[in-house]
């Protein structure tokens, strides 16, 4: 959650006027500066999840959260886009332990079955951060001016490093032990993943679903304003409730998945059931984007970002049960790359596309085209039959 209120209140205060005065940026300017932080994001995905899998989940963590939150504070003290953009991108930095750090801890303590319901709370806590952060945010630039806002989001959050150090065991090594003990399976390498029609059938729906997201997580308060005329407190209300929707329905949708799965159904199918669902419910955006009516874009722009939520659990549910070999964290990374690029395209390309068009039909077809590319990559390439197999290993032979 706290990560996710520092990589959206940056698109927050483009909206606001005291700091429009102090930057005056272009379209495209805006586009590039919210593009920052997934920079260094996506770079760092694969090295934090060889260090989670080599050091555990706890400290790293802990290192990574207190880097980015002290960078998230010192923003206020920015002069220049060319410092905003070297904060968003040391921040973007420090994040990238986080995916792979959570991803790690699940895998390792929480069983199979119970994936998607787990899966869908920690993701939805992804969008819980986005819906609190949304009008905590805007509350604090209107009462304290955006300065302030960065400092008390960022040092503020330091806080939570006290109940992390004193609560969570290092333990990663002893409960890895116990789960390759049961399993028996040999471990599949990166280059075993990366061959496998499977890895880039994730890779792709992965990329998409998350284009759609960050359109929504950088774009969607400027779309709100600008399009629509909201004032800057109903944006951070309205973008708020389309998080919140998004939240409940992951939670949901992972726990009913996961029901339906003990029932007998099949695990890997099912799962692809939610994920295709939500990408298609997602894709009404351009009902609302294409409405004259404000009420009318306003309700398609919740349904639609909660509908995605069918998703949001189970996509990442899904990776772990069809390639069980997998080393925790670093498949976790690899998915999270594809889950981070977007984050560089959809604000640099929805700027360009506002510049050269004027508004914002054609960054709204995009997005719907590319969920239409993420529903054909889960169709066509995650199947079981494309998955690497990993041999199980040989029992021990006693003479």
């Amino acid at each position: 959650m706290v990560a996710y209120f520092d990589r959206q209140n940056f698109s927050l205060v483009l909206g606001d006027v005291d700091f429009k005065k102090v930057f005056p940026l272009t379209d495209n300017s805006r586009g590039l500066l919210n593009s920052a932080f997934f920079w260094s994001y996506a770079v760092f995905q694969i090295p934090a999840g060889w260090v989670v899998d080599r050091y555990g989940v706890k400290l790293p963590f802990a290192i990574g959260y207190g880097i980015w939150s002290f960078v998230a504070g010192c923003t206020a003290w920015a002069a220049s886009p060319s410092q905003l953009f070297g904060m968003r991108f040391v921040l973007g930095g420090a994040e990238a332990i986080n995916t792979p750090a959570g991803m790690r801890w699940i895998r390792l303590h929480v069983e199979e079955r119970k994936h998607g319901f787990v899966m869908g709370i920690y993701q939805a806590a992804a969008k819980v951060g986005p819906a609190i952060g949304a009008p905590l945010t805007v509350g604090l630039i209107l009462a304290y001016g955006w300065r302030k806002m960065f400092m008390l989001i960022g040092f503020g959050s330091l806080l939570w490093l006290i109940p992390w150090m004193l609560l969570v065991r290092s333990d990663d090594r002893t409960v890895e032990r116990q789960v390759a003990k049961r399993s028996r399976a040999a471990p599949l390498s990166l280059g075993a993943l990366l061959r496998s029609p499977v890895m880039w059938g994730i890779i792709i729906g992965t990329f998409c679903y998350n284009y759609f997201n960050y359109f929504c997580l950088t774009w969607l308060p400027v779309y709100f304003a600008e399009r629509r005329g909201l004032s800057l407190k109903s944006t951070g209300w309205f973008t708020g409730w389309t998080f919140w929707g998004i939240a409940v329905v992951a939670i949901v949708a992972g726990y009913l998945a996961d029901r339906m799965i003990a029932s007998g159904r099949d695990a890997i199918w099912t799962r692809k059931a939610f994920i295709i669902a939500g990408f298609l419910i997602a894709s009404t955006e351009l009902i609302g984007a294409a409405s004259n009516s404000n009420q009318v874009a306003l309700f398609f722009a919740i349904f639609s970002l909660s509908g995605l939520g069918l998703a949001t659990g189970n996509y990442w549910a899904l990776s772990p049960a069809i390639l069980p070999g997998a080393p925790a964290a670093q498949l976790a990374a690899v998915q999270n790359l594809a889950a981070s690029l977007p984050g560089i395209l959809a604000p640099i390309l929805t700027g360009w596309l506002k510049t050269v068009t004027g508004g914002y039909e054609a960054p709204m077809l995009a997005n719907f085209l590319f969920l239409l590319l993420g529903i054909g990559s889960y169709l066509f390439l995650v199947r079981p039959e494309y998955a690497p197999k990993s041999q199980p290993e040989p029992e021990p032979q006693h003479l």
